[in-house]
């Protein structure tokens, strides 16, 4: 029978992240520092377990072999990969300026997939802002000498960043999170990621980190980016649930909704559901299983499962493909 399951997290303890996931959003830790949260991940680079039910301890991406590849639904029946990696990102320090390939260059040279993917800002500091793409064209000439006299953030197109602000980086859009945001992001399932900037910082060896110059000239795009997803659109659908639609695209949908009551939805034969609680807790219920789904944690819907409940006064987001 087909049952929704929370998940539990790998996570990540790059250089420039803080605690909120842990302070905040009840993320267990060893780590001094968690920047990450792979809330729903089928990739080698950090597997979902399960954290509810009869699979409790097993891996998403068991699951979804075999006979189990049904639940991703429809829209994923010929794909070779599980589509989707979720997670929270807690900036406290800047990321490196950075590039995703396409899929026929990230296919052709790296045998993965490529990455376009979504922010959701969860929250930001007084003054936050991100670098989306360029303050006007440039030339791959003068985009290689900038990075090489480290006038890069020169001609960078600086952002301000406020809570609820929705940004849609298509593959191929120069791009870093500044400090002191906490992001929901939705992307492709790829790890790929080509540095061309990274503020003179080192790693744990103490050596500077790599950057991908050559691997970034070839994938950048090189234009002024299109308006980032800020218009986002209301839909009236549910009782006792403002929902919106943050983006769409041929690799997802995601939706933002704020639950204050009971509510029913739906997961078709089409696609799986990804559901994250960002504020608040929910019961979703769903074929005889009741879940309690706190700040911070997420559920794993699958595809077919028809009509399920949710009760409570929540802020989630809501993924699916």
């Amino acid at each position: 029978m087909l049952k929704p399951m929370l998940l539990k997290a790998p996570l990540k303890d790059y250089l420039w992240g803080g605690n909120r996931l842990k302070n905040e959003y009840g993320k267990t830790s060893d780590l001094d520092i968690v920047a990450e949260s792979w809330e729903l991940s089928c990739h080698e680079a950090g597997l979902s377990l399960v954290d509810s039910g009869e699979y409790k301890g097993e891996t998403l991406s068991k699951l979804l072999t075999g006979a189990g590849r049904a639940m991703l639904g429809s829209k994923a029946k010929d794909m070779a990969y599980f589509p989707l990696l979720i997670k929270f990102i807690d900036a406290k320090g800047e990321l490196s300026v950075q590039v995703h390939p396409d899929d026929e260059y990230a296919l052709r040279e790296e045998g993965e997939q490529g990455k376009t993917e979504m922010w959701y800002v969860v929250d930001a500091e007084p003054g936050a802002s991100l670098i989306y793409g360029f303050q006007q064209k440039i030339s791959k000439e003068e985009f290689k000498q900038r990075i090489e006299d480290n006038t890069l953030l020169d001609v960078c197109n600086k952002v301000p960043v406020h809570k609820g602000d929705v940004f849609f980086i298509k593959a191929g859009t120069l791009h870093a999170i500044g400090s002191g945001i906490l992001i929901y992001e939705v992307q492709q399932s790829s790890n790929l990621t080509y540095r061309v900037y990274d503020y003179g910082r080192v790693g744990k060896d103490g050596k500077p980190r790599q950057l991908h110059i050559d691997k970034a000239l070839a994938v950048t795009e090189l234009e002024v980016p299109q308006a980032t997803s800020d218009k986002m659109v209301d839909i009236d659908l549910f009782p006792n649930m403002d929902v919106k639609l943050l983006a769409e695209c041929k690799y997802f949908k995601v939706y933002h909704g704020s639950l204050h009551g009971d509510s029913t939805m739906h997961a078709g034969e089409d696609s799986f559901q990804c559901l994250t609680v960002l504020d608040g807790a929910l019961k979703l219920t769903g074929n005889d299983e009741c879940l309690t789904v706190d700040k911070g944690r997420t559920v794993f819907v699958p595809a077919g499962l028809g009509n399920y409940q949710l009760q409570g006064q929540a802020e989630f987001i809501l993924s699916k493909l």
